[in-house]
């Protein structure tokens, strides 16, 4: 089922490289131009098959393009908008796949319309590895794509990057862009800001003893820091929120620890193994 004739990715990477494998297999699209920084990143995407052509330049990439797909990081997204105002195709779809979505859907409404429509897109989707060699056609099989549409968007716009996303294998959610990053800020901002703060203050020392507890809960810490300091930034508010909210549940585990409290401590443990089984459920 083709959705798309002529579609562009810019920044062929981890999730970019993925979308563009998944779009080849499963032929929703006739061709796929792909945006990298270097020229070594290009060559690599195609030779993996994520694309079939590839630029340096992102104003020749996108012209004559049905479909723009954002796979920057946050901050590049939201600067790479108002580049494209008078190089797309009138009509066409710019859509992301952005972790954070209020500063890029007000980017894409201000920028965009009326010459072609946004819709923000959020794959829940990747791992802690970077680049395209790393891409896998199935990453985004049953994993939840979130849609962050708002009362500007276009309505047949919004069912294509549904029908594309559903096409991929994903799970669709949708939902405005302040609850998105409310949402994200808790289930995997916060997350991430445990991680790395755990492993700081760890003893250098001492870390190379750690063992398979140590490695599941820091593993995201190995993330890249230039995409996490862009998703902290553009989502600062709702995760400082969080922070606050988690402070105050470890400063009551820390008190009943004080207090030597070996009934609540075991209902906390209970209470804590029943919402974690919710993941494998």
């Amino acid at each position: 089922m083709r959705l798309f004739n002529k579609v562009a990715i810019i920044g062929v990477g981890l999730i970019g490289g993925s979308l563009g494998l998944a779009l080849r297999k499963r032929k929703l699209v006739d061709e796929i131009a792909g945006v990298c920084r270097h020229r070594d990143s290009v060559n690599l995407a195609k030779k993996c098959g994520a694309i079939d052509e590839g630029y340096e330049d992102i104003e020749k990439a996108v012209l004559d393009r049905d479909l723009v797909i954002l796979a920057t990081p946050v901050s590049q997204i939201i600067e790479i908008i108002p580049r494209l105002t008078h190089f797309l195709k009138k009509g066409a779809i710019v859509t992301d796949v952005g972790s954070t979505k209020v500063e890029i859907v007000k980017q894409g409404e201000k920028f965009l319309s009326p010459r072609a429509y946004f819709v923000g897109a959020h794959p829940l989707a990747g791992s802690e590895k970077r680049g395209v060699k790393e891409a896998r056609e199935e990453i985004f099989e049953n994993a939840f794509c979130i849609l962050t549409p708002t009362s500007r968007t276009d309505k047949t716009s919004l069912r294509k990057i549904i029908q594309l996303w559903e096409a991929v294998g994903a799970k669709i959610e949708i939902m405005g862009p302040q609850e998105h990053d409310r949402i994200v800020a808790q289930i995997s901002h916060l997350p991430h800001v445990l991680a790395i703060n755990l492993i700081l203050s760890l003893e250098r020392r001492l870390i190379r003893w750690g063992a398979g507890g140590l490695r599941d809960v820091t593993r995201i810490a190995s993330s890249d820091p230039f995409i996490w300091q862009d998703i902290f930034l553009t989502n600062q508010r709702e995760i400082v929120k969080a922070i606050k909210k988690f402070r105050a549940t470890l400063q009551n585990f820390s008190s009943l620890l004080s207090r030597k409290d070996k009934e609540k401590i075991f209902a906390l443990l209970e209470k804590a193994r029943e919402k974690r089984n919710i993941l494998s459920e």
